[in-house]
């Protein structure tokens, strides 16, 4: 099990130091914390443990005996088992042309020495979640390509389908609802990387030249913009703005209109009083704008973290539409959660102008059935309720349990079927769309997989209301 799946694990550290009270208490202290540390005093020892038993992070003296860490680092990235590892250089070396060479041959951030212990720990531990974000995202993408090489395997068997053709016309919708989140990813991982690149190592200095106070309001208004989790709308925030601007115009505050952005974008409208007296300062506005930067770091964060869950969501609704089970025997089901699948995988088409309706009935028992037809049958129903909609309109989806039947309707705001073609609907190759456009097997084949379920199906229609309804005995035996 990877760490970013078990909440009990903690990091493998490996701390590389020739000076044995230094190794002393950085081992101490990651010790303390649950770290997993071993301790070596040279490089070579070094690159021997990284090979063999790869830590998840490296602290790295530079001055050392035989191999200096800057040699240490650049064989660690020459190798592809610890290339990814990230390390962390602690030196009394402090000139900044010794920071820029470190960061030039691999490392992903720098403390000098003497250090203090708070702050090692804290950016172990920041360089460990980024770690971990990465991982995850290589995971997801390796789920990805597994997919895609289930996809390919099978599409010379699922060609003549209409479950392949249900896919085929998915393809562009789940492209988009994985691109999405891959983009905000991308996007976030980059915001990071130019705050690292670019005021990684002049923060300390300008945090360091701040007065007492000023550092209490630089820490003020991290501590804020971190407990503002409501998500604003466009014109929520158009109106705090307008709002903030007029309280900081009537404070004689210079800049308003940018003070007013930032600390909106910065999650701070209310109880600004208190920042007052900072805004009004030579340097607020620089010290407010470098608290913004310091902050996007969190929202990059938070950013990757919800679009990760995204993708994950449309992985595993792919994955679960994509397979097949060949046992040819019935298993329990929650058939809610296969309607949920395939509402996930039609996302892209249903929010742009489709109202979903989900009544489903608390407690409903699972049932016998064959999961992976019968979400041919959702997806046939909730296809032909979207394009009988024009994809503007309301879908309502009930699940409700009545005697020794589960009872599913589909119900879709639509011009509805005249009464002419109803009787036809359920015929083998009997379709309303233009030629190319379906094969007029779609509810025939519904309609077989549910009488092998030992159910019906039915529909009713007048102008605005379709509603089609399945029914699925709880104690069916067939197992055709």
């Amino acid at each position: 099990m990877s760490p970013s799946l078990n909440t009990n694990y903690k990091a493998n550290i490996l701390v590389v130091d020739d000076t044995p009270d230094n190794l002393r208490l950085l081992v101490g202290m990651l010790t303390e914390k649950g770290y997993k540390v071993r301790p070596v005093m040279d490089g070579e020892l070094a690159l021997m443990g990284a090979q063999s038993m790869p830590p998840d992070l490296i602290l790295l003296d530079i001055n050392m005996p035989k191999m200096n860490g800057y040699e240490v680092c650049k064989q660690l990235k020459r190798n592809e088992l610890t290339r990814e590892i990230p390390v962390i250089f602690i030196s009394a070396l402090d000139d900044v042309l010794d920071k820029v060479q470190a960061f030039q041959v691999g490392g992903v951030d720098y403390v000098t020495k003497p250090f203090q212990l708070e702050e090692v720990l804290v950016r172990v531990e920041t360089h460990l979640a980024i770690r971990e974000l990465q991982k995850s995202i290589t995971a997801k993408n390796k789920d990805l390509e597994v997919i895609v090489k289930q996809l390919q395997s099978t599409q010379e068997q699922l060609i003549h389908s209409e479950k392949m053709a249900a896919l085929g016309q998915l393809v562009a919708g789940i492209a988009h609802e994985i691109n999405t989140p891959l983009g905000a990813i991308r996007s976030s991982v980059e915001n990071i990387a130019d705050f690292l690149k670019d005021n990684l190592l002049k923060f300390p200095d300008f945090f360091n030249s701040l007065t007492p106070e000023h550092q209490e309001y630089f820490l003020e208004i991290l501590q804020r913009s971190s407990q503002q989790k409501i998500s604003l709308s466009s014109k929520e925030k158009r109106q705090l703005k307008k709002a903030l601007i007029q309280e900081l115009e009537g404070e004689e505050i210079s800049n308003a209109d940018t003070i007013g952005d930032t600390l909106v974008d910065l999650g701070i409208y209310d109880r600004i009083s208190t920042l007052v007296p900072l805004l009004k300062s030579e340097n607020g506005t620089e010290i407010l704008e470098k608290a913004y930067q310091v902050a996007s770091i969190q929202k990059s964060t938070d950013n990757i973290r919800t679009a990760t869950e995204k993708a994950a969501k449309v992985v595993f609704a792919l994955k679960n539409y994509a397979r097949y089970d060949h046992s040819g025997e019935k298993v329990r089901s929650q058939i809610t959660e296969g309607i949920d699948t395939v509402l996930t995988l039609y996302n892209n088409q249903l929010k742009h102008g489709i109202e979903v309706t989900k009544n489903y009935e608390s407690n409903l028992p699972s049932l016998l059935c064959y999961p992976d037809e019968l979400n041919q049958v959702w997806t046939n129903l909730i296809h032909n309720a979207i394009q009988a909609m024009d994809y503007k309109g309301h879908l309502t989806i009930s699940v409700t349990h009545q005697y020794d039947s589960l009872l599913v309707k589909v119900t879709d705001s639509g011009k509805g079927i005249s009464p002419e073609i109803m009787p036809r609907i359920f015929e083998p190759f009997f379709t309303t769309k233009p030629a190319g456009e379906g094969s007029g097997l779609g509810l025939d084949i519904v309609k077989k997989i549910i009488q092998k379920h030992d159910g019906e199906i039915f529909a009713e229609s007048v102008p605005g209301q379709t509603t089609f309804t399945v029914t699925l005995p709880f104690d069916s035996h067939s197992n055709e």
